[in-house]
Order: C-alpha cells, then sequence, then structure tokens
C-alpha cells in the first residue's frame, strides 16, 4: 500500500504523458485525478496506521549506493511526521488537479500539464518519505524541475520562460546550500540516512561540548 502511494502519481504522469495522444484531454484529466484521488486516500489511511496507531513504516527497497564510506539505501520511511506531510500534498494535489480539469479544460496541450502536475506530486512525495539526504536531494532536485517545467507550460510567452528561468536560478541557489549541508552531514557522521545520523547527534553534542 506504501508503494502505492509513492508511484500511483507517477503512474499517472506516464500514462498522461506518454499516452496523451491515445487517450485523450479527458482521459488524461481522468486518469491523473483518479491516481491522486487514491492517493490522497490512501494517504489518510496511512495517517491512521502510523499518526494514530503509532505504527511507523520502514522500507528498504534496494541498495543505490554503496561505495567505501557512502551507503545510501532506495528506500521510504513513513513516520507520524511523514504522514502528516503525505495528507498536505496530496490533498492539495488532488485539489488542484481537479480545478485543472475546468481551468484548463480549452488548452490543447491538457495531457501534457496533468503529466507535469502529477510528477511534481511524485517528486513531492519522494522528497517527504525518503530515509536518507541523497534520496531527500533527488526529491529536492526533480520539485525543481517539474517548477521550471509547470511555470514554463506556455513556452510560446516570454514572461513565462523569463518566469521559469528566474525559478531555476533561485533553486540553484537552494541546492547549492542543500549539497554543502549535506557534505557537512557526511563529513562529521560518515553517514547519510536518517536514522544513523539522529542517532548519532548525542555522541558528537557531548563531543563539542568538551571543547
Amino acid at each position: 500500500m506504501y508503494l502505492l502511494l509513492i508511484f500511483l502519481p507517477l503512474m499517472g504522469a506516464i500514462s498522461a504523458g506518454l499516452f496523451g495522444r491515445y487517450i485523450g484531454t479527458k482521459g488524461a484529466q481522468y486518469v491523473t485525478t483518479s491516481c491522486l484521488t487514491l492517493c490522497a486516500i490512501l494517504s489518510w489511511y496511512s495517517f491512521f496506521e502510523v499518526g494514530v496507531c503509532g505504527n511507523t513504516v520502514y522500507i528498504d527497497f534496494f541498495t543505490w549506493i554503496d561505495c567505501e564510506m557512502l551507503h545510501a539505501s532506495w528506500g521510504f520511511m513513513f513516520d507520524p511526521l511523514t504522514v502528516i506531510m503525505l495528507i498536505t500534498v496530496t490533498t492539495v494535489s488532488c485539489m488542484v488537479h481537479l480545478y485543472s480539469i475546468g481551468y484548463m479544460g480549452e488548452d490543447p496541450h491538457v495531457p501534457r500539464f496533468m503529466s507535469y502536475l502529477s510528477l511534481f506530486t511524485f517528486f513531492m512525495l519522494m522528497l517527504v518519505t525518503a530515509d536518507n539526504f541523497v534520496q531527500m536531494f533527488l526529491g529536492w532536485e526533480g520539485v525543481g524541475l517539474c517548477s521550471y517545467l509547470l511555470i514554463s507550460f506556455w513556452y510560446t510567452r516570454i514572461q513565462a520562460n523569463k518566469a521559469a528561468i528566474k525559478a531555476m536560478v533561485v533553486n540553484r541557489v537552494g541546492d547549492f546550500g542543500l549539497a554543502l549541508g549535506m557534505m557537512a552531514i557526511f563529513l562529521i557522521f560518515n553517514a547519510v540516512d536518517y536514522a544513523t545520523v539522529f542517532a548519532a547527534v548525542p555522541s558528537v553534542e557531548d563531543l563539542l561540548s568538551l571543547y
């Protein structure tokens, strides 16, 4: 269920983006919105299971990076803070998809727009459910990319292109700061996964207090 919650928006984005000309405007709208609606329902269920019942869920998908001291797995963590963010992301995104059905109804490129929206949601879910900083950085980069694609959706408009470029430049500044923070964390803790870093914080604080 938890993996389905994360990958439903990606499935909707692929369906609308690659097969939009076959399923048509209405098909792209219904497929992506249905995926997000189901995703929102699963998010509320996960809130009950994790946030209310207290059953924290860890999913270790597969090893992503294993090089000397750097180890990062492709995994997901569902704790109370994560499920609250899941509810926020999926519910708001579902409302945006529903609103876009009417707002973008006359646009000839609706499948592409709905694909971008669903892809944005997928990367946002990757960002909030990651169990390590490397995967979180991937989600952050994906959100920045989708922001650029959505802002410049009407690429024939000069102002839209200027706004997209401005957003991309601002995001790159944030990327630089986030990358520096990840490097500092790895330098201090020799790890990038949340569990190891958070568990080692007290010992590092005790060490720093000696100085």
